[in-house]
């Protein structure tokens, strides 16, 4: 829900906050006081587009900030919209809750940001759409739209299971399809691939590729090539270490003996004694060394041609096919698995045929269960719609769920549109041509009512939609726009009402006002004690708070208190007999 909102330098709006609460906030006041202004600021916090001439005079840009609390079973679908947009989600200690901000130049540019992240108008509208709805006597942007009608009536059929379902199957037959069409084609472009696979693969099975061979060749072939000098090199150091006459083993001997003959006098040179004794054995054991590495060293003329030859092989295979020895051994792999594919191509089209088939009943199948589930549904909902009509007043209307049979697709073979016929006789129309107004307020409100559990929205936003009514319709009306409220349905709603009778139901009642400061025309919001409510209730009932209309005025209240409580009863009873029909 909207829980702070602030707006600034936003036409006559210098800088307003509000803190809403849960259940029914209601604005009111006098006409032009800015009331409109907080609901346009509002529905750019939906991703709506901003007016070029929205800024305050003297003032370079327009700014509307919101914190929105997500209730809990809207949270999932939120951190989708926003991991999916490539947003941050909001951080521990606010958890729950998205940080949105509109920046509107002068001009009409605008920048748009979500929990600080600078992202588009269009990414809002994408989140705003679980967020916020707005309805209005010229704004109903949820429900009538056509795209959004399928959602809304399976989410009211409770059929989600049946969605899964659906999904599933048209996930399975789609794979199939999309299998079946990449072993089409034509067959001797099929014939002609499969030839040059088998030459890539002789070509390179022939040549017996292991990882590292060409780092190994490369090292012993410069080894071949220079034997006479490390035969020269290993003799030469054997010599001086221990086979000439004034070898280094010779004058080590002599030293020790030095050392052994000192040693005698002096035990201190035990150390070192040992250490001469060491480096005899050292000497030795590298000589030995050596004379056995050159012994072993011998010219091979074939094996340094095969090197040559092999090596050579290498770095053709990997100019050919433009990568690494590595890289060649996975290209064998993956050749030899395209080659399987396409060779054992009649075998995999008659599995693939048969899990098509199979998909394609599953498909079918699921799409019977939910055409059904959507069509029970669609009477429940033309049914509650109607009694909520008829209770605003407008029992001559009536509302047609259109369920037609399409062609199967991944939500099913039904195409679903909402219709309304305004009056009795008249052929129903889609929402968005059925009327104007007042008139279409009361409908929208009637379809939110017995939407408002699966129309997944937070906070509604209902700016006047009291024109054209009054008395006892009135009545109906606050209390209905309270119901969407209620405490059961955990959802928010904002309602601008010039009407006393609506602004009884509130919750939280808030009076908009303006005043002229340094020449310039400001507005002020302020949150109503319950002695300025009767006040303000008492105005608009007429015009002054005289103790008439202030008696007047308690009566509301006290009338809308109990019928808030006797429509909870009575709505809590409606919710258990229309989960009696979805059972049956």
């Amino acid at each position: 829900m909207l829980r702070h909102l602030r707006v600034t330098n936003f036409a006559i709006l210098s800088d307003v906050e509000i803190e809403l609460g849960p259940g029914m906030n209601v604005l009111t006041g006098e006409t032009g006081a800015g009331k409109s202004l907080i609901v346009e600021a509002v529905n750019l916090l939906r991703g709506g587009r901003a007016s070029a001439d929205i800024p305050r005079s003297g003032a370079d840009e327009a700014v509307v900030e919101a914190i929105v609390e997500v209730p809990d079973d809207l949270r999932v679908q939120v951190a989708a919209v926003l991991e999916g947009a490539g947003l941050p989600l909001a951080s521990d200690d606010a958890d729950g809750e998205v940080f949105i901000r509109r920046v509107i130049q002068r001009g009409g540019r605008s920048r748009t940001y979500v929990n600080g992240a600078l992202t588009t108008a269009q990414r809002l509208a994408e989140l705003g759409a679980l967020l916020i709805d707005l309805s209005g006597q010229h704004q109903h942007q949820g429900l009538v739209d056509p795209g959004r009608h399928r959602e809304i009536l399976d989410s009211f059929a409770e059929a989600e299971a049946q969605v899964e379902a659906m999904t599933a199957a048209w996930t399975e037959l789609d794979r199939c399809a999309k299998e079946l069409a990449a072993l089409g084609g034509d067959e001797r472009e099929r014939e002609a691939r499969v030839d040059y696979l088998r030459f890539q693969l002789e070509e390179l099975d022939g040549a017996a590729l292991q990882a590292g061979e060409d780092q190994s060749i490369e090292l012993e072939r410069v080894r071949l090539a220079s034997v006479d000098l490390l035969q020269g090199a290993a003799r030469g150091a054997e010599d001086l270490l221990y086979g000439s006459d004034d070898s280094a083993r010779d004058r080590v001997a002599a030293a020790a003996r030095e050392v052994e003959r000192g040693l005698k006098t002096d035990p201190a040179l035990e150390p070192v004694a040992k250490q001469l004794a060491e480096i005899e054995t050292l000497i030795d054991d590298a000589a030995d060394q050596l004379r056995t590495y050159a012994d072993k060293l011998e010219g091979d003329p074939e094996r340094l041609a095969f090197l040559d030859e092999r090596l050579a092989l290498i770095r053709r295979l990997s100019r050919k096919h433009g990568c690494s020895l590595e890289q060649l051994i996975v290209r064998a792999t993956d050749l030899r698995t395209e080659l399987d594919a396409l060779t054992g191509r009649d075998a995999r089209l008659a599995d693939l045929t048969a899990a098509r088939t199979r998909a394609e009943s599953a498909a079918v199948a699921a799409a019977a269960a939910l055409t059904t589930a959507r069509k029970k549904a669609a009477r429940r909902l033309e049914k509650e719609v109607g009694a909520a009509l008829a209770e605003l007043g407008m029992g001559s209307a009536r509302l047609t769920v259109v369920v037609e049979a399409r062609a199967l697709g991944p939500t099913g073979a039904d195409r679903i549109e909402l219709m309304l016929a305004s009056n009795k006789g008249e052929d129903t129309r889609p929402l968005t041509k059925v009327a104007s107004g007042g008139e279409l307020s009361r409908i929208m409100l009637a379809l939110k009512l017995s939407l408002r559990r699966a129309d997944e929205v937070a906070t509604y936003v209902f700016d006047e939609v009291d024109t054209g009514i009054g008395g006892a319709t009135a009545m109906v009306v606050a209390s209905q726009i309270r119901a969407v409220a209620s405490p059961e349905t955990g959802r928010q709603v904002l309602c601008v009402t010039h009407l006393p009778q609506i602004a009884a139901y509130a919750d939280h009642h808030f009076h908009v006002e303006k005043s002229e400061i340094a020449g310039r025309t400001e507005t002020h919001v302020r949150k109503l004690s319950a002695a300025a409510r009767k006040d303000e209730l008492a105005r608009m009932l007429g015009g002054h708070a005289t103790s008439k209309a202030k008696a007047h005025a308690a009566e509301l209240l006290a009338e809308a208190a109990r019928s808030a409580t006797a429509y909870s009863a009575r709505d809590r009873s409606a919710q258990s007999s229309s989960r009696r029909f979805a059972r049956e």
